[in-house]
């Protein structure tokens, strides 16, 4: 593993890091409904990929403290995007669920993101496309580490 003292290693360290950033920002922009935080998009989007959690368990999976998740689960749920449900096993707990509406929201949001990101990769040559796809899997492992 590089401890980031070459300098070639460094400058692919900074530049990932800046086209992760600015292409990250960029692809927000092209959410579905405004009116939603993306920490609310990326519980949805957390819900949609594990399915139903506790707020706890949404909380780990997030990086937030619980009585945020507790706060953005009742945003949710006052916007008709998730219901809580009792947990199965543990009567002091509730289950997150997303509703059919958030399913909804969330494919079109998906499709418009990856629409926006067709475009830009009409922009690249047969080689940068290939390279691309290879670099997809590796950057989703950063992703989830």
């Amino acid at each position: 593993m590089s401890d980031l003292t070459h300098g070639d290693d460094v400058a692919a360290v900074n530049s990932l890091r800046s086209a992760v950033m600015r292409l990250s920002r960029r692809l927000k922009h092209q959410r579905v409904d405004e009116s939603l935080s993306p920490t609310e998009m990326s519980v949805l989007g957390t819900l949609s990929l594990c399915g139903s959690a506790t707020p706890g368990e949404l909380a780990r999976k997030e990086h937030v403290q619980p009585p945020s998740m507790t706060r953005i689960v009742a945003l949710l749920e006052a916007k008709g995007l998730v219901r809580l449900e009792p947990h199965p096993e543990d009567r002091r707990q509730k289950v997150v669920t997303q509703t059919e509406q958030a399913t909804a929201m969330l494919e079109e949001s998906r499709r418009k993101r990856n629409a926006f990101l067709a475009s830009l990769v009409d922009g690249l040559d047969e080689d940068e496309w290939a390279k691309l796809r290879a670099a997809a899997p590796v950057l989703e492992k950063l992703a989830h580490l």
